[in-house]
């Protein structure tokens, strides 16, 4: 797997990290939705340079000009609810792409301790040899990452696939490195160190789903 840290070079992007990681800036949840759309533009860029381009002829007012422009068909999926504003500002980049949503959540069976995912609600379109971008705001164990991919493999074989975070833990990072081809990308922001008893991310941010749209009722 090829790993993208973009935390390893000091840039803008830690200024919007920080301020969704901070809990008095992040009890503002406009505020957390942008700063995690702005994420998702800023990966976006990074992610845009690996992509394949052709170079086209423009026709400008004044003259011709040449560019070279991305070629590939992404398909751009993320999984609901905390996935939102990352997905828009991957959007905002990539405004042509097809887009495919999904549920998948942690389900409790005995204790608070151990959970299975669940996949519920799935809309994809086909994604046979096209370019996946894959996005989940938090990476923590990298259990969803890998049962969202699980459920999208009956739309098709894309050609290429891109994972993207906003902050990971260690062990998800080498969850999914373990699960998913070498030819996978990960994308990401910042990896920390561990995750606690119940597999949140520490020091991580909270609940990336309730501090963007309100806290949800526990069933």
């Amino acid at each position: 797997m090829h790993i993208h840290n973009l935390s390893q070079e000091k840039s803008v992007l830690n200024t919007f990290l920080s301020e969704i990681r901070s809990k008095s800036v992040q009890k503002d949840s406009m505020r957390f939705r942008r700063n995690m759309e702005r994420i998702g533009e800023i990966i976006g860029y990074e992610m845009s340079k690996s992509l394949d381009y052709k170079t086209k002829a423009i026709e400008t007012p004044l003259g011709a000009s040449t560019v070279s422009l991305p070629q590939n068909e992404i398909v751009l999926c993320s999984i609901l609810r905390a996935g939102i504003p990352l997905h828009n500002g991957l959007l905002n980049y990539f405004d042509a792409a097809e887009n495919a949503f999904i549920s998948a959540y942690r389900h409790h069976k005995h204790n608070p301790e151990s959970f299975e995912i669940i996949v519920e609600y799935l809309a994809c379109p086909n994604l046979e040899n096209k370019t996946l971008i894959l996005a989940d705001p938090m990476l923590a164990t990298g259990q969803s990452m890998l049962a969202t991919f699980e459920a999208l493999k009956p739309f098709g074989t894309p050609k290429s696939v891109h994972l993207i975070s906003v902050i990971g833990a260690q062990n998800g990072v080498k969850f999914i490195k373990e699960n998913f081809d070498s030819n996978t990308h990960l994308w990401i922001a910042a990896i920390d160190e561990t995750l606690s008893s119940k597999g949140y991310i520490i020091p991580g941010l909270g609940d990336a789903g309730d501090l963007a749209f309100g806290e949800k009722l526990q069933q």
